[in-house]
């Protein structure tokens, strides 16, 4: 029953991560500029986010992160992340790659593995919408199986989410990894463009959120 009850939440977990959002979009462009191991890294910074958040619900925290204030500040944040990264994807689009070697035209090197993690952490800490999301699937698991079956099989559900969406990242970033061999430089540019203005755009409407929040 409870291993049974696990792979439906590793599926949970897996299905959870397939919609198009910031993290996906850095994964993908991250993987066809700099390979597998930025984009993998990309992903594990966004799920210690995740275990960052799924802790401080744990502890009873959920109710300060959903305070009007709260819930300004972490609007503001993610805007600005998410629109600096947004314009560095876009800067960086200036840049050809050379996907053999990991050079560019202007002589620099891929970006470092701690970057990517970071990346990923930021994006996944800074989005309300994330944090949202896991007090409602967090905080539902342990409503549901805590008084039932025990805080321990509750982590071990919870760890079952983080399966599921380990597997997503790990199979985004390999596919990833072996199309980007078919990605031309123009593609890349084109694409790095569009990713930029995608995170742009999450970061305008993070700013808009923030404004509703503030003075509505």
């Amino acid at each position: 029953m409870i291993a049974t009850e696990a792979f439906q939440y590793i599926l949970l977990g897996f299905a959870l991560s397939i919609p198009i959002g910031p993290i996906n979009i850095k994964i993908v462009n991250q993987g066809l500029k700099d390979g597998f191991w930025n984009s993998w890294l990309v992903g594990v910074g966004g799920m210690t986010a995740d275990l960052v958040l799924m802790f401080l619900i744990y502890f009873g925290l959920s109710e300060k992160l959903t305070t009007t204030l709260a819930q300004a500040v972490m609007w503001v944040f993610g805007a600005v992340v998410l629109s600096y990264l947004g314009y560095e994807s876009i800067m960086d689009s200036q840049n050809t790659t050379n996907f053999e070697t990991g050079l560019k035209s202007d002589g620099g090197r891929q970006e470092p593995l701690s970057r990517s993690f970071l990346s990923g952490f930021l994006i996944a800490i800074s989005n309300p919408l994330n944090i949202v999301f896991w007090i409602g699937i967090y905080g539902s698991v342990l409503a549901t199986t805590v008084n039932q079956v025990g805080i321990e099989v509750a982590l071990l559900y919870s760890a079952s989410i983080f399966v599921g969406i380990t597997f997503w990242d790990l199979g985004l970033a390999t596919a990833i990894h072996y199309g980007r061999r078919f990605v031309t430089a123009k593609l890349l540019r084109y694409f790095s463009i569009g990713a930029g203005l995608l995170l742009i755009g999450f970061g305008m409407m993070f700013a808009y959120y923030a404004i509703d929040a503030i003075f509505l």
